[in-house]
């Protein structure tokens, strides 16, 4: 990121006179530009004030005007590469948004070769990150992102082979003014030096969504040509093309950030280099994709968190749009939910809700595309929805809604009758950088001291004495993960009798579940057996502050032993919870064959708490990372349910006894 004025102090505000409306109507653009340091200010600039114009829009010559007359240096603003979902001229909610990074630019703009830029004055210290940059470039591609991302994965793919050939949109500011017959001339180039390849035109996906027409019609397809304007990924694009054309697209860098050499027409500021073939633009220098990647997307961009509203990295930056564009993947063409308990259905409709929007319905049918996972089997097709691993600030018994949700379309994490698609992303293991972003998350979630319920309990030390010290948690003994998960011991009374007759010389801590605990589910343990059977019950009792004194955890299927490996405490299973079978635990229990891959705790961890999971933002209302809902779960005044779910849940304690009317 570039200095954004800021010392330990806090931010040097500077004042920028600004002449289009877009600074003061569009609030995320003016936010960011407050949080890098610059006032948006009307009226005429001082001596030494700036003047800020938007790229080179048809109101830039306002702005270069009143720069021109009182003297005033010039700062142009731009999206950076890497935007949001939808184009900033869709209208509908998801594409009001705005971006999530800009170029702020005090030097030229990036697009114009006639004075240096940000971008091409940074090259030279970009060498200097080119690791970090070829981390960024293969996490950026791993995630399948773009400036816009509302390409859709399985979309279907051209046959490779072709000579891709990128339109832009009529009038966009980086053509410097080439319109259709500089880009019939690119069109006759392809095929002169590609004979006998089909040409694959690339519409602009504001093209493709009816925004702003283009330069090229169907009408200029030859037989054997095609014409490229649905949801397709830009890196499989250039990755399954033979050769790549374009003036200044920045799908043209994308081409080269993935090992082509294109032919460029016009003078972007990643031509020049000896990374193209170029037609018209002149010599810059030398360098390599790395360094000019660093400078592009590392060192020049000022990035934005609009989750904790504040800047980021590009890594902060690329973990927010990766949550986006995979809500929208997953939404775009909207829901019909089946199964849904009223008081989930809000939050339902928040997390679902980025496309087309979210339908309840009472009755299963084949139009069903979203079931609460107990409920799935009448709905085979449905994706299944559960609650995710880092759920909350309270329980779901309780009514507390939840800030993360898994959804998945092959089964469901806690059945290990079939697979799910857990498993396939634990056997798959992390993209570029995964592991580290595990590794780090992990450290939070621990410094942090978080769980999947993060209740207040009890935290006083287990009592002293000799033999390893066992934590036994229990479980709701109608859950779903012990119904299909569970071997020969279903039961609490049962996991604990079978924990104690192997371990005839341990203390054994046992921990009831809190939904139990609160008289909201089955599997209480009996006072008898619990002191026959148990040196310590720890009652209401905080979790993370058990795990930090036990020396091993014995459980059925909890969450709880997920919890232990994080935290290095060794586990042994006795059914076939989603962590048990890969080579982490000590399993007693009957694991799916299929469980053959060995992952790392890290790759393990990436997959359960940020592959998997979808999480989303109860104060912005936006999808966002794993890592922003760790700072929501460590804020104990972060918004929970309102107050009508909290006397629901009220009046659902008073009703303990009788669930079937509240389960519903």
């Amino acid at each position: 990121m570039p200095s954004t004025g800021q010392d330990a102090a806090g931010p040097i505000v500077r004042r920028l006179f600004v002449y289009n409306g877009g600074f003061w109507l569009r609030p995320r653009l003016k936010r960011i530009m407050a949080l890098a340091g610059w006032q948006i200010t009307a009226g005429l600039p001082g001596p030494g004030d700036p003047v800020g114009i938007w790229g080179a829009s048809p109101t830039a010559w306002r702005g270069r005007a009143v720069s021109a007359r009182r003297g005033a240096p010039i700062v142009t603003v731009e999206d950076a590469f890497l935007r949001s979902v939808l184009p900033g001229r869709s209208k509908t909610p998801l594409g009001r948004r705005g971006p999530v990074g800009l170029l702020i630019d005090p030097l030229g703009l990036h697009f114009d070769p006639s004075r240096p830029s940000l971008i091409t004055s940074l090259v030279a210290q970009g060498a200097a990150h080119e690791d970090r940059a070829a981390e960024a470039i293969a996490r950026l591609r791993a995630a399948d992102l773009s400036k816009y991302n509302a390409h859709l994965q399985g979309a279907p793919l051209p046959r490779a082979g072709y000579v891709l050939v990128i339109d832009q949109t009529r009038g966009d500011a980086s053509l410097l003014g080439a319109g259709r017959a500089e880009f019939l001339q690119m069109l006759a180039a392809a095929r002169d030096e590609n004979p006998g390849k089909p040409v694959l035109i690339r519409s602009h996906p504001e093209t493709a969504a009816g925004l702003r027409p283009g330069h090229f019609t169907r009408d200029d397809l030859r037989p054997g040509d095609a014409f490229s304007d649905g949801p397709v990924s830009p890196w499989k694009l250039v990755e399954n093309g033979d050769a790549v054309y374009a003036i200044s697209s920045q799908l043209g860098y994308e081409a080269l950030l993935a090992g082509h050499r294109p032919r460029i027409f016009g003078a972007p500021f990643y031509a020049g280099w000896g990374l193209t073939h170029d037609e018209t633009a002149a010599p810059r220098g030398s360098a390599s994709r790395e360094a000019l990647f660093a400078a592009s997307h590392l060192l020049a961009p000022t990035w934005y968190d609009p989750c904790l509203d504040r800047l980021t990295d590009f890594n902060g930056a690329l973990n927010q749009i990766e949550a986006e564009a995979r809500a929208f993947r997953q939404d775009h063409a909207g829901h019909l939910a089946y199964g849904m308990r009223l008081w989930k259905r809000p939050f339902i409709a928040r997390a679902f809700g980025d496309g087309q929007g979210v339908r309840f319905t009472k009755t299963p049918g084949p139009e069903v595309t979203l079931a609460w996972a107990n409920r799935a089997d009448e709905v085979p097709q449905a994706i299944r929805v559960e609650d995710g691993f880092l759920r909350s600030r309270g329980l779901g018994a309780e009514l507390t809604p939840p800030l993360s949700l898994v959804a998945d379309d092959l089964g469901i994490y806690y059945d290990p009758t079939r697979e799910s698609r857990l498993e396939g992303l634990i056997a798959q293991g992390p993209p570029p950088d995964g592991e580290a972003r595990a590794v780090a998350l992990v450290a939070a979630i621990r410094a942090a001291r978080l769980s999947k319920y993060n209740l207040a309990g009890a935290s006083a030390r287990l009592p002293d004495g000799p033999g390893r010290l066992i934590l036994v948690p229990g479980q709701v003994e109608d859950d779903a993960s012990i119904r299909l998960g569970a071997g020969t011991e279903r039961t609490n009374l049962a996991l604990l009798e079978r924990t104690r007759a192997e371990n005839p010389d341990a203390r054994l801590i046992y921990k009831p579940h809190p939904d139990v605990e609160a008289g909201l589910r089955p599997g209480l343990i009996a006072e008898v057996d619990l002191a026959r059977l148990a040196d310590h019950v720890a009652r209401k009792a905080d979790p993370v502050a058990l795990l930090d004194q036990v020396d091993e955890v014995w459980t059925i299927t909890s969450t709880l032993g997920f919890e232990a490996l994080l935290r290095g405490v060794p586990v042994t299973t006795l059914g076939a919870p989603f962590y048990a079978g890969w080579g982490l635990t000590r399993d007693l229990g009957n694991i799916p064959d299929r469980r053959q891959a060995r992952p790392s705790l890290a790759a393990l961890a990436h997959a359960v708490l940020i592959a998997y999971p979808r999480y989303l933002d109860p104060v912005s209302g936006l999808p966002c990372p794993p890592e922003t809902a760790l700072v929501r779960l460590a804020d104990p005044d972060a918004p929970r349910g309102g107050p009508a779910l909290r006397l629901l849940a009220k009046a659902q304690g008073a009703l303990a006894g009788h669930a079937w009317l509240w389960r519903r």
